[in-house]
């Protein structure tokens, strides 16, 4: 007998063994093991797109491959809409901001380029929080947006919450508030964005500056002039 036919043969055996109720051995142990080894072939899959480097599908998209910036978005969706909402506390508006930043990102794919200490990670934060600054500026033009006015009860909450915080602890702890968009939104668009950068995704001043564009002595001021503003906001609720 060859063995091609022995091999069928055999697997033949096994197939019905799996499905005889006289096979001897633990049928269902088999089919445990044989969806064992259907998750591991998944997994593993899994895990070879994961070391596929944003760079390399950076390449890929641009070669016409559209599944690969696919993969891009789900690796890096999470990343995108925690950027946003530093920014934003509506589910919403978080949403339509990934939508933007994807959306350049996938536009400017041809000028990205890859650098030692420049993660597409980064460079795609980066369009993100661009993104959330043109949204506060479009918001400040806009006559009744309606985020300008905190009502009694966030009144009351923000009076009980700087009560039992010192002032420089609740001038940080106000950025990933919920009240914070309220608040905030008080500020001139680019002191809350200085603010956020600074607080809320800890970026250095040479960070800042090299984001923004502006000097580091314009950062400064920024800096001091945000929290000037927002000390003077708070003492109304104190």
């Amino acid at each position: 007998m060859c063995g091609c036919n022995r091999a069928q043969i055999l697997g033949k055996q096994v197939y019905e063994g799996l499905l005889s109720d006289s096979y001897t051995g633990d049928r269902c142990s088999a089919w445990k093991f044989a969806g064992e080894f259907s998750d591991t072939i998944i997994e593993t899959r899994s895990r070879i797109k994961e070391e596929v480097s944003d760079d390399a599908l950076v390449q890929a998209v641009l070669g016409g491959d559209e599944s690969a910036f696919e993969q891009l978005f789900e690796r890096h969706k999470t990343r995108v809409a925690r950027v946003a909402g530093n920014f934003f506390n509506r589910p919403e508006k978080i949403e339509e901001i990934a939508q933007e930043a994807f959306t350049k990102a996938y536009f400017a794919l041809k000028n990205y380029a890859p650098q030692p200490d420049a993660s597409f990670a980064a460079w795609l934060s980066r369009i993100t929080m661009n993104c959330c600054y043109d949204e506060l500026r479009r918001a400040q033009r806009r006559p009744h947006d309606g985020a300008k006015s905190l009502g009694d009860d966030e009144v009351h909450e923000l009076s009980a919450l700087l009560s039992n915080t010192k002032k420089r602890d609740a001038e940080a702890h106000l950025i990933t508030r919920d009240l914070a968009d309220k608040l905030l939104a008080q500020l001139s668009p680019e002191d809350r964005w200085a603010l956020t950068l600074l607080e809320v995704e800890e970026m250095s001043v040479k960070e800042i500056s090299e984001l923004t564009n502006w000097s580091i002595a314009k950062v400064k001021v920024r800096m001091h002039r945000a929290r000037l503003s927002l000390r003077q906001l708070l003492k109304d609720f104190m």
